[in-house]
């Protein structure tokens, strides 16, 4: 069973169709029983950093979360998912994300692309990864596989968890790996094949319990 925090934060309808499309059971839930009753768990979402974190805080999810973490249960975060399980995000100035990995939360600068276009932001659409170090989200996936990206504000890392990395004006950590959780800033369920590969490898991953 694979459980999909709800936390009215969009993006969760995709994510669901993409995992029951690999032939997944999922659930749609924000009941802290049934999040740590599952074999593994995801964080999607679209929006804010701090509407997010105030409504994780409101539904009392920060410390389920964090439960899960510990238990060693596989975890993804998802764009906005992976922002929160930092510690803040230029986006909030003053809110404190879920601290569960470090790093920096940082605005796109403005600036030209390749083609000395300005930078459209929010940065919308696909681009290619890099893989610095091998990571188990990305088993069977070539380098330069592209992928689908939707979002301001991107990730630097403090750790060296980064597992793929993308370039949209400056060097943006695309996905992390730490232990049992791992997170993408672009959007698998959008991805196509390549994204449905990256979900499967996830659901694939056994709990450390």
């Amino acid at each position: 069973m694979v459980a999909i925090i709800d936390y009215d934060a969009g993006n969760v309808k995709s994510v669901e169709k993409a995992l029951q499309f690999l032939g997944q059971e999922t659930v749609l839930t924000r009941e802290p029983g049934k999040i740590l009753g599952a074999d593994r768990v995801i964080l999607p979402g679209v929006g804010a950093f701090g509407d997010a974190m105030k409504r994780l805080e409101d539904y009392g999810l920060v410390d389920v979360i964090r439960k899960v973490v510990q238990n060693g249960t596989p975890f993804l975060g998802i764009c906005l998912g992976l922002q929160l399980l930092f510690e803040s995000s230029e986006e909030s100035p003053g809110v404190q994300g879920l601290g569960i990995l470090k790093g920096r939360i940082l605005r796109i600068p403005e600036g030209e692309g390749p083609d000395k276009k300005p930078l459209k932001i929010p940065h919308i659409g696909w681009n290619s990864l890099e893989f610095p170090k091998a990571g188990r989200l990305f088993e069977g996936v070539l380098p330069q596989s592209y992928v689908y990206f939707v979002h301001s504000y991107y990730l630097k890392a403090e750790e060296d968890i980064v597992t793929a990395r993308t370039r949209y004006g400056v060097s943006i950590d695309a996905s992390v790996e730490k232990g049992n959780v791992f997170a993408c800033q672009f959007h698998p369920e959008k991805s196509s094949e390549t994204g449905l590969l990256i979900l499967k490898n996830f659901v694939s991953i056994g709990a450390n319990r």
